[in-house]
């Protein structure tokens, strides 16, 4: 099957931390005989800050941001695609890019994927013309990667044809254990960029737990918190590229995952970084959300914390002993239950379902 992706960038996570999902998702179901091309805008400097070249498994195709240059991808994708996707958070033209593949003349089936379905929902809600509500419909089904019932239902109330979740995971070629290094080295991390729908989130369940804890280090890895006051024994290390992420995870006597306010809201949305963690072996501590128990056993292969008063709490109980025992039995059962693989077999599941007329790959 020739799939043609709208995503946000394929090559880059500057500012994307969506790249982690569409690798892990893409590659493996390339490896099941379907051909991937992705399409993603020039914008934001992300090419200037690649993390991998173009993969193997997968054409990129790098249009510029402008009206001209989405409408050229948008015709090219059509000539060859059996299947189009468009991935929410694009950066640029969105809805044009949206409505487009929507309304387009096309034999191709449609795929609405939405990498932050919470927040797509809340503002279509907000807004009676949202260009979603005449948009969603149209699609053959749209995927999320997360959300759980909460978002199925939603999605459907709002004109989707149906609503399935493929949620994150784990690529263990990808993410998996790490030597630490010493610009990392700390008693908690965190890696993730500063966005608005997260800051208060971050300031409470980490900014708060250093600043009752000044006699133990933490670091914070992500973009733009270079002008954001924080305590003194807290490091901000910038943007940490893939590469960088199992060493960056490795280095902590934990690490911290903080959800968007959303996504915390709606429940059953653990993002990337849960499993990049867990896969990498580190021992987890993630704000608490509904549904954590589906992907992880609270205390015994990650830690919930409430508040920072909780997150500070952990750390004054966890020995290096008991953290490298939570890492270890988080990563078993992660590789056991939750990785690409298996989502990209539940992918193709859906696509035999959805189109007798197409033969799925074996």
């Amino acid at each position: 099957m020739n799939i043609c992706f709208f995503g946000s960038s394929l090559v880059s996570s500057y500012w994307n931390g969506a790249a982690t999902y569409y690798r892990g998702m893409l590659k493996e179901i390339a490896r099941l005989g379907h051909h991937i091309t992705f399409y993603e805008p020039d914008a934001f400097e992300r090419q200037a800050h690649r993390d991998i070249d173009d993969p193997p498994w997968a054409r990129v195709v790098v249009y510029p941001a402008t009206p001209d240059g989405w409408q050229r991808a948008v015709d090219e994708a059509v000539q060859s695609a059996d299947l189009l996707i468009k991935a929410s958070g694009v950066g640029v033209f969105d809805p044009e890019l949206e409505e487009a593949i929507a309304t387009i003349s096309t034999d191709a089936l449609r795929i609405y994927w939405d990498v932050d379905a919470p927040a797509t929902l809340d503002a279509i809600a907000a807004d009676p013309q949202h260009h979603l509500r005449e948009a969603v419909p149209r699609y053959d089904v749209v995927l999320t990667y997360g959300g759980g019932d909460p978002v199925v239902r939603a999605y459907r109330a709002a004109g989707a044809r149906d609503c399935v979740p493929i949620y994150n995971a784990l690529d263990p070629a990808t993410h998996h254990p790490a030597p630490p290094r010493a610009e990392f080295s700390s008693d908690l991390n965190l890696l993730a960029n500063r966005l608005p729908d997260r800051e208060a989130r971050i300031e409470r369940f980490f900014i708060d737990a250093a600043a009752q804890r000044p006699g133990q280090s933490f670091v914070l890895g992500g973009s733009g918190w270079h002008d954001k006051p924080m305590p003194a024994n807290i490091r901000a290390v910038g943007h940490v590229g893939t590469a960088d992420h199992n060493a960056f995870f490795c280095s902590a006597r934990a690490t911290l995952n903080v959800n968007r306010d959303s996504m915390a809201a709606y429940g059953f949305s653990p993002p990337t970084r849960v499993f990049e963690a867990a896969g990498a072996g580190a021992c987890l501590i993630t704000d608490q959300w509904q549904g954590i128990d589906l992907f992880l056993e609270p205390d015994r292969e990650v830690l919930v914390a409430a508040d920072g008063v909780a997150v500070a709490a952990h750390l004054d109980a966890l020995s290096p002993e008991r953290a490298r025992a939570i890492g270890e039995q988080g990563r078993a059962h992660i590789l056991a239950h939750h990785t690409y693989r298996q989502r990209a077999h539940q992918f193709n599941t859906l696509l035999e379902g959805m189109s007798p007329r197409i033969e799925a790959a074996e």
